[in-house]
């Protein structure tokens, strides 16, 4: 069986819950190669380089 509520919740209560789930914004560091803005740990958008090694070669094209 699961919990049932003695009384009901207001929408206030209820969204002060919530307040906390909003979105960040992601965290953003130059490329090693080429100098552009990238999320880190992940292949670089703009020459498709990661850890100074071309991954993508129809990216730096």
């Amino acid at each position: 069986m699961s919990i049932c509520p003695k009384n009901k919740s207001s929408k206030s209560r209820r969204d002060k819950r919530r307040a906390n789930w909003k979105m960040s914004a992601p965290n953003l560091v130059k490329c090693s190669k080429c100098g552009a803005l990238m999320m880190s740990h992940r292949v670089c958008k703009s020459c498709g380089s990661y850890n100074k090694k071309e991954i993508l070669a129809e990216a730096a094209e």
